[in-house]
């Protein structure tokens, strides 16, 4: 697999430019992380169409040891360079741009240079052929033919890519590769199903080239996992990256002016708070989803997925009504779709695809767990019983919206970063918003479902920090996802892998919505009797998906959170 020689010239030339002196001013910064996100989007040309940008369809990324290392020093020595700017003399609104683009340079130093992916988790190349063909079917950006052709280019190269993968993957961890063993497995229909929805306008000639491609591609991934499966025996166990480098990704990467012991106990007194509001419901069974107490149980998926999606408009009414929030006229539709069983080991409760940073198409896509009315799983019980609570995190005025927002600053900086943090705290912040705005009767199921989801939140807390700062092994995660958060195994499991496999996603839920509260009361003593719910929201989502530091620094004028983390 190689890059051809006019991608080479171009992230020759954009690594050339990739210079800043101590002394530059706002707007060389501005201008090198413009240069650095042109450079990055070619690099990792997948998650250049996953947001959007379809320049690089036909690519797939250049895993070669050599390259890794090549792109992980020019993160390193970029990160370094804006480290030293001085920014004294600059204004509020360019030093938060420059402590922005420092965390993003550090999150990508980081999870590259420490956490050394590609020769530890088997998962990554895996998900680089899934995600290679998924971004080309999730809209109809181009025609058939042209992402069809795209698709065939990338099928042809991913025997290479995993052939790379069975070279760099010197360390593979035993938990990775089970996950990607089952994704490897169990994601055929997006290849053969799927993917073939493209093959209408292609010529006979075309057509044999892509099922060729398909063939060898799926081939390649069958014999991977068997080669993955076939060595787990010697494979190492998951291991913790430790308190240290859990401190540092907490403060430098994520801005949170919080350490592993904060969030411990931040995560251990909101699930001891949400497990009594449970207990005190009337009916403390509510928390726990439940089908038979539907009104009306679909029939099957297409009246499954009909019905989940017309719930949304009943919130939006009552957002409006109630002005909650400002929804923007270019805000699109929102869709739920069947999540792909590529994606179904590490996301057994589905996810969400708001539109992506250079997408032209407002559309949003939430993807759901295949439906079963027998199902034990937390998330199907939930969308059949009262899908309103989920809607609300992942629809309106949850991700889709804020998303959507965020990738209309003008600032691009800004408009680039993507903090979880925020963005999983403001979805669940919203769960808990229209309970209590009256959107819910009282003890009812949804507010069972809010109080539950929060639980089982907190209790992520908990399990992200005990896994990496290895106070405690995955079987304890479990366990704990399982007693303390209420969840059932399958769950759990998955909860569990998904918190080993994305550190610091976990947290991101009651991290989030902690700090947002903290900024709601803050907001409210100041405005007084100018105090409007909805303002507070509108003003909050127009800094777009910023860390929770930085927005009170820009909504406050007090950067002391900021100066917390990067001390």
């Amino acid at each position: 697999m190689q890059f051809t020689q006019p991608n080479r010239l171009l992230l020759a030339a954009f690594t050339s430019l990739m210079s800043l002196q101590a002394s530059a001013g706002p707007d060389e910064l501005r201008g090198l992380a413009h240069q650095y996100y042109e450079w990055r989007d070619a690099a990792y040309p997948v998650a250049t169409s996953s947001a959007g940008g379809h320049r690089f369809d036909s690519r797939l990324t250049d895993y070669r040891m050599s390259a890794v290392l090549e792109r992980r020093q020019h993160v390193s020595e970029l990160l370094a360079q804006v480290i030293a700017v001085d920014d004294e003399n600059w204004d509020k609104d360019a030093r938060v741009d420059r402590v922005l683009f420092q965390s993003q340079l550090a999150y990508a130093d980081f999870f590259g240079r420490e956490l050394n992916p590609e020769a530890s988790d088997p998962q990554l190349y895996v998900n680089e052929c899934t995600n290679s063909i998924f971004s080309l079917l999730q809209k109809d950006y181009a025609s058939s033919r042209t992402r069809a052709i795209a698709a065939t280019a990338r099928l042809e190269k991913i025997p290479a890519l995993l052939a790379t993968a069975r070279t760099n993957l010197t360390q593979p961890v035993k938990l990775y590769a089970s996950l990607a063993i089952e994704a490897a497995r169990g994601g055929d229909d997006l290849y053969t199903v799927s993917l073939m929805t493209l093959a209408d306008q292609l010529s006979a000639a075309e057509r044999r080239r892509l099922a060729k491609a398909r063939d060898a591609a799926l081939r390649s991934l069958h014999e991977y996992a068997d080669w993955l499966d076939a060595r787990r025996g010697e494979m190492t166990d998951w291991h913790p990256m430790g308190e240290a480098k859990y401190n540092y990704l907490l403060k430098h990467v994520l801005l949170l002016p919080f350490d592993a012991h904060d969030l411990a106990h931040l995560g251990e007194v909101e699930l001891v708070r949400y497990r009594a509001l449970e207990a005190m419901l009337r009916n403390p069974k509510l928390a726990s989803p439940d089908p038979a107490r539907a009104a009306h149980v679909p029939k099957d998926q297409a009246e499954f997925l009909a019905a989940y999606q017309a719930r949304l408009q009943e919130i939006v009414e009552f957002l409006r009504a109630n002005r909650l929030v400002t929804i923007p006229s270019y805000i699109g539709e929102f869709q739920i779709r069947q999540l792909p069983e590529a994606f179904k080991p590490t996301s057994p409760g589905g996810f969400m695809n708001a539109p992506g940073l250079y997408d032209n198409d407002p559309t949003g896509f939430y993807y759901i767990p295949t439906y079963n009315p027998t199902s034990g799983n937390f998330y199907i019980r939930a969308a059949i019983e009262d899908p309103r609570p989920i809607l609300g995190h992942e629809g309106i005025p949850g991700h889709f919206l804020q998303l959507s927002i965020a990738n209309h600053l003008a600032d691009e900086i800004r408009r680039q970063n993507a903090d979880t943090v925020f963005i999983e705290g403001w979805a669940m912040y919203g769960e808990e918003m229209l309970l209590r705005e009256g959107l819910y009767p009282d003890n009812s199921a949804a507010e069972g479902q809010v109080l539950r989801l929060s639980r089982y939140r907190s209790a992520r807390v908990n399990v992200d920090v005990n896994l990496h700062t290895g106070r405690w092994d995955f079987e304890q995660a479990v366990g704990h996802f399982m007693e303390a958060g209420g969840l059932d195994r399958e769950a759990a499991e998955g909860e569990a892998a998904g918190a080993a496999s994305s550190p610091s996603q976990k947290i991101s839920y009651i991290t989030g919505k902690w700090q947002i509260m903290r900024l709601l009361g803050r907001y409210r003593d100041r405005q007084g009797a100018d105090f409007r719910l909805g303002a507070f929201h509108d003003q909050l989502i127009s800094y777009g998906s910023l860390p929770l530091s930085v927005i009170e620094w820009l909504m406050f004028d007090d950067d002391t959170s900021v100066r917390a983390a990067l001390k």
